[in-house]
């Protein structure tokens, strides 16, 4: 089963998201909660897959929530919910850790939908929000060399499949390996690089290609 955690003010919106996510065939809700501070302090104890995190909490905000959670938790996954299309908000919280966002307003297939794609190591976002985290990774090539080249051959391998979208098993079939390998490069691989999470580095690392010109 897929575990799903919700971050979320208001209280019917909370309830409803609860109540899609037990509706989805594979995954359960394990927790919801009004606060970024309360998320914070509980959902590490309930190690979800994915965190459903609203973009604007009182106190404690949504991206500063991500951030902190993605400190401890370097595999969670984080879907932002926001009311509205902004694009320094929604781009503020991708550079903290979130893998993706969905509008409030969504149809409920269209969240449903969201859920899988990020479950399955997409990153549900408008071309507009993509091209503005990929130009945030651009770098010299200078820089892109030195970062490139910490890498050993197997980290660049599974860098190489992250930034073709496959999810970990896949990544695993293909270059042979376990799982829980993968997830260990994984771990070297953002220490290496100076990300948080899976999106973060596959769209670092295409940047970090155009920068160096290959």
């Amino acid at each position: 089963m897929n575990r799903i955690a919700i971050v979320e003010d208001n209280t019917t919106v909370r309830a409803s998201l609860a109540e899609l996510v037990e509706s989805i065939p594979g995954c359960e809700c394990v927790g919801s909660f009004a606060t970024g501070e309360e998320g914070l302090r509980r959902i590490p104890k309930l190690m979800p897959d994915l965190v459903m995190m609203d973009i604007h909490l009182p106190n404690l905000s949504g991206i500063e929530c991500t951030a902190k959670l993605k400190q401890q938790l370097p595999e969670l996954r984080v879907l932002i919910l926001t009311v509205y299309e902004d694009g320094d908000k929604i781009f503020d919280a991708l550079k903290a850790g979130a893998s993706g966002y969905i509008l409030k307003r969504s149809k409920p297939q269209d969240i449903i939908e969201a859920i899988r794609e990020i479950l399955a190591g997409g990153a549900p976002m408008t071309p507009e929000i993509a091209l503005k985290v990929v130009e945030s990774f651009r770098k010299p090539a200078a820089a892109a060399s030195t970062e490139t080249t910490s890498l050993s051959r197997r980290e660049t391998e599974v860098l190489q499949g992250l930034a073709k979208g496959l999810a970990n098993k896949e990544i695993a079939d293909q270059l042979s390996m376990g799982v829980e390998t993968v997830r260990w490069h994984l771990k070297q691989i953002y220490e290496k690089l100076h990300v948080r999470c899976r999106t973060e580095a596959a769209l670092k690392f295409l940047g970090m290609q155009e920068g160096g010109g290959s």
